[in-house]
């Protein structure tokens, strides 16, 4: 139990920290926005590329792992997609945001932490960008399409569409992705003056990150929405990493034990930092603002009963 402690304390200290230096006024909830621009558009981009940029094509690229997140994200979150809407009898915006707290991992500010101290950083870094991959081109899109499905005619798929690609384009993310992948497959090596300064940015990811997790959870409220926001965090905690679980089991076997352990814990995160931000536009940024304060309170429990069983597993985790 040590050993897990080891890997989740610090985790959720960091997180912790955030939380008290804003809830006293050494920073203001509205600086977290600042910090956040800071690791979304410079250190994780930096991370990534230089997780990329380092190794050759052939090892950062796996189509099994790309297949079996998209699939086992897919399942979920048209599983919860169609429950909401058919049983719950609930708006097709309100059934995707929610499906959307189900399926969607922070695979930035906690995840990449997470595996760093569990797998090491060569697996850590890979397994960031593929997720990247998956979650930016397929569920991210396939989610907030169906979240406007309420407020749109069939007319409005072409822009939306064209909407989507605009802001993949621009995304600081997928730019650092697509370099990465450019710089490895060509061969290159970056000059020795900007491949430290792009691991200084790089190094900055994993405690900023975590520490605007923190600060961002100040003045969140449940707001009488206690029904809804536990099942948002039992599909995300239990569910997600489940329907991993059984991809990896019946659909899509993966060899790579590292992998599997990632693809199992990828799924086990608490829901995206972006989640609340994501729902404003549909007017349910209340309902995503408690899933979140609780998701992430919760997640240090599951997260370390988790790592418990797979280092008390065979062939898991040594």
């Amino acid at each position: 139990m040590l050993d897990i402690l080891a890997i989740t304390g610090p985790i959720y200290l960091c997180i912790a920290l955030g939380y008290l230096a804003t809830r006293r006024g050494l920073f203001e909830r509205g600086d977290m926005r600042v910090f956040g621009k800071f690791v979304i558009n410079l250190a994780l981009p930096a991370l990534l590329f230089n997780a990329l940029s380092q190794r050759s094509v052939g090892e950062i690229f796996n189509g099994r792992y790309l297949l079996a997140y998209a699939l086992g994200s897919l399942i979920l979150l048209t599983a919860a997609t169609l429950w909401y809407r058919k049983a719950g009898q609930e708006s097709m915006s309100r059934s995707a945001i929610m499906a959307m707290g189900m399926s969607c991992p922070n695979s930035g500010y906690v995840g990449y932490p997470v595996l760093l101290l569990t797998l090491g950083a060569p697996v850590a870094g890979v397994v960031l960008a593929l997720n990247m991959v998956v979650e930016n081109l397929v569920v991210i899109p396939v989610l907030l399409a169906l979240a406007d499905m309420d407020r749109h005619d069939s007319g409005h798929w072409h822009k939306l569409v064209v909407q989507t690609l605009q802001g993949l384009v621009r995304n600081p993310l997928i730019i650092a992705i697509v370099a990465g992948f450019l710089v490895s497959a060509l061969g290159l090596h970056m000059p020795s003056p900007v491949s430290r300064t792009v691991t200084l940015f790089a190094q900055a990811s994993s405690a900023l990150s975590l520490f605007v997790i923190g600060g961002s959870l100040v003045g969140l409220q449940l707001q009488g929405l206690k029904s809804a926001v536990a099942q948002i965090d039992i599909g995300k905690l239990v569910l997600h990493p489940l329907c991993m679980l059984a991809v990896m089991t019946w659909l899509v076997p993966i060899d790579d034990t590292p992998l599997k352990v990632a693809l199992l814990l990828t799924g086990a995160m608490p829901t995206m930092g972006i989640y609340t931000i994501l729902a404003q536009r549909q007017g349910h940024e209340g309902l995503a603002s408690a899933a979140l304060l609780v998701g992430t309170m919760a997640s240090f429990f599951t997260l370390s009963g988790l790592l418990w069983v797979l280092r008390h597993s065979a062939g898991w985790l040594a």
